[in-house]
């Protein structure tokens, strides 16, 4: 196999893959925070984490993938200022900031399972490891913090190469961060927030330097060290987290490991960092401060199949920006079905065979230098529509080539019917039974050259939302509108 290179945000270079333990990949990916729904470009990141487990996977390491939960200390801000946003969620909604947590992060799962996203090895959840968080806050109190009113924060000139991550670090620190009263810089960060006086949050523990709650850059910081180990091998998130969040747990990470600076990468608690670009959409509606945002919800109610989302993201690089757009989910959508129209004609070949075929060897040498250059899947899925294109093979030399790439895309083709993908939005009255009992009265009318029959069951389903598709060369004869 064509050896892995991956471009790693520290450096802003392609490198090559080397692990830190002989066969093995750790990998941690900085979750949700379960205040809210997830909108579809949060979970851009999901679908980029998991193509690069699938292929390492595929390239034989035995992965461990952690994902964490953050269901205490994000604030409002990034930038390390505003109100805690579970508990400003929970006293919206006057309910238990437990149950807040829980339900999002139910849904987070949802989406998950939805666009066919593996399960890590942990989902590790920030309040599970709240004494871990002390420990870790005091084996770096005393050279790298300092306390002041509001909580114990970390003073960034106390390690090298603050914010080379972010490249963004000007004579005043990082520009994205407000001045807090009683801080030393201005880049300077909370490890440990202390509850206000008078006040009392639903989330709060006793510490040295009073009750309070973690910092949000602390608990990736302790649960990456906890579960996998410093140095682990690949740290992603999304782009946003590159310029402050990232930055802020390397800097931790430098503190409690006694590292250097970060020209070498290993000091920065991972070998690889690596982040996908930001999913756009015009109208403004991938922000959640709206109240009205694009969950995957919203795809599937509009009918959508949500491995249509997949496909999207799968089309472009995941460095690359991606714009969002309904005539663009709609031609994503109807590429899959193209393949799954294809997938079906061997879906009755034996599973699990040989790859090994002469026809496929230039396929699937397109396919293995496609992911091993930074999991160029644009590439990948014309290698995989190469193959599925090749003709006079055995069909089960050709189901098991589509299944080999079919493991690192995640589309789960042989899972799928093309039924499954006509575009059917939940509020539609009509059922597909009765659409499948008009359409065999219109093939009769039209069998019978009754061709004015046939156009009155045309329009009597046109009335109902059903747009006929005579002509189709794929052959989806309908969709609901």
């Amino acid at each position: 196999m064509t050896d892995l290179h991956l471009f790693n945000s520290l450096t802003r270079s392609l490198e090559p893959f080397k692990p830190i333990h002989e066969g093995e990949a750790r990998v941690y990916t900085c979750g949700p925070t379960v205040y809210n729904y997830p909108h579809i470009g949060n979970m851009r990141a999901y679908v980029f984490a998991d193509i690069l487990g699938r292929t390492l996977s595929h390239k034989g390491y035995d992965l461990t993938h952690i994902i964490n939960i953050t269901d205490v200390g994000h604030l409002t801000d990034d930038a390390d200022s505003g109100e805690d946003k579970m508990e400003k969620m929970a006293s919206e909604k006057a309910q238990s900031i437990w149950d807040i947590a829980q339900h999002y992060t139910e849904a987070y799962w949802a989406d998950v399972k939805a666009l066919n996203i593996r399960e890590p090895a942990k989902w590790s959840v920030a309040t599970d490891y709240i004494e871990e968080m002390l420990e870790f806050a005091k084996s770096i109190a005393d050279k790298h913090c300092y306390e002041c009113e509001t909580g114990l924060y970390f003073d960034t000139t106390t390690i090298k190469d603050y914010g080379r991550l972010a490249r963004a670090v000007t004579e005043d620190g990082e520009g994205r961060i407000d001045t807090v009263e009683g801080k030393r810089n201005a880049a300077d960060f909370a490890i440990w927030r202390k509850t206000p006086a008078g006040e009392k949050r639903q989330m709060e523990w006793d510490s040295p330097w009073g009750k309070g709650a973690p910092g949000w850059h602390l608990e990736c910081s302790v649960m990456g060290e906890k579960l996998l180990g410093f140095p682990f091998d690949i740290h992603t998130g999304g782009i946003d987290h590159r310029e402050i969040h990232h930055p802020n747990e390397i800097a931790q990470n430098q503190a409690f490991c006694g590292c250097g600076g970060l020209s070498d990468a290993r000091n920065s608690g991972a070998n690889i960092w690596m982040h996908n670009n930001f999913l756009v959409e015009r109208s403004g509606k991938m922000s959640k401060s709206s109240g009205e945002f694009l969950r995957l919800q919203l795809l599937l109610d509009k009918g959508y199949h949500p491995l249509a989302y997949r496909m999207m993201c799968l089309q472009a690089h995941y460095r690359s920006e991606l714009e969002f757009s309904w005539e663009g989910l709609t031609a994503a959508l109807t590429r899959l079905k193209r393949i799954v129209l294809l997938v079906e004609r061997i879906a009755d070949a034996p599973a699990g065979g040989a790859t090994d075929h002469p026809k496929f060897a230039p396929v699937l040498e397109k396919f293995e230098a496609a992911i091993a250059d930074d999991l160029n899947t644009s590439i990948a899925l014309t290698a995989l529509e190469d193959a599925l294109a090749t003709k006079k093979v055995d069909a089960g030399i050709k189901r098991a080539v589509i299944e080999r790439i079919d493991s690192v895309l995640g589309l789960g083709l042989f899972e799928l019917a093309r039924t499954d993908l006509r575009i059917r939005p939940k509020d539609a009255v009509i059922t597909e039974e009765e659409i499948g009992a008009a359409f065999e009265r219109r093939k009769a009318a039209r069998a019978e050259k009754d061709f004015a029959a046939a156009d009155a069951i045309r329009d009597e389903l046109a009335a109902q939302g059903v747009e006929v598709m005579d002509g189709d060369p794929l052959g989806w004869e309908w969709k609901l509108s």
